[in-house]
């Protein structure tokens, strides 16, 4: 919606009513989050603030307490979650197991009203059945912070659809974040360089 009033703002000759720029209230509305990690849990954090349901989908059920901190029920099953949310954000890695985890299927278990909201990587979302279920009213709207490439391609259709906000991998870019995650990274090289355990060491799994 403020996408869409920035460019009526800015452009002239561009007819329009008021019903055009209607939200979608978040408040009261359901969010299915899938990936319950580090960040999934923030996000659940932030959206109680906002007085949303959270249901989320993860590999394992966090502890009760943690639950209920954030008002959160956990599905077992993916398919509950999609075909109950208001909001679908996907927040996992990007494996074997994750690639194109929202496909087709998927996408048509979730609502026509629905929004899918991807921050995780791009290759987790089947493009092409993502462009066809916009097309066709099969969910709502789309918001994507990473796609597959990186940048699109100018001509892809995605970049031709109304229904759908796409920035270009940049959600986390603050100028605090950018200080935090260089610091981060001039942590780790010290460690290592002193043979040092770093502090944020990924292994392999």
């Amino acid at each position: 919606v403020f996408v869409a009033g920035y460019h009526i703002a800015i452009s002239s000759g561009i007819e329009y009513s008021e019903v055009d720029l209607l939200g979608v209230q978040v408040t009261g509305a359901t969010l299915g989050i899938i990936g319950m990690g580090s960040i999934g849990y923030k996000i659940a954090l932030r959206a109680k603030a906002f007085e949303m349901n959270i249901l989320y989908h993860n590999r394992t059920q966090r502890k009760e307490q943690e639950e209920q901190a954030v008002g959160a029920t956990y599905c077992k099953k993916i398919d509950n979650l999609l075909q109950q949310a208001d909001f679908v954000m996907v927040v996992v890695s990007l494996t074997p197991q994750t690639h194109k985890l929202i496909g087709k299927r998927e996408l048509e278990l979730m609502k026509p009203t629905a929004t899918l909201i991807n921050i995780s990587r791009g290759a987790v979302v089947d493009q092409e059945a993502l462009v066809t279920a916009l097309q066709t009213g099969v969910i709502r709207a789309a918001a994507l912070d990473v796609t597959y490439p990186e940048p699109l391609p100018r001509d892809h259709a995605l970049l031709k659809l109304k229904n759908i906000i796409i920035t270009p991998h940049l959600g986390i870019k603050t100028d605090k974040a950018t200080y935090m995650i260089t610091e981060e990274a001039v942590e780790n090289i010290l460690a290592a360089l002193n043979g040092l355990p770093m502090p944020s060491e990924v292994l392999p799994s």
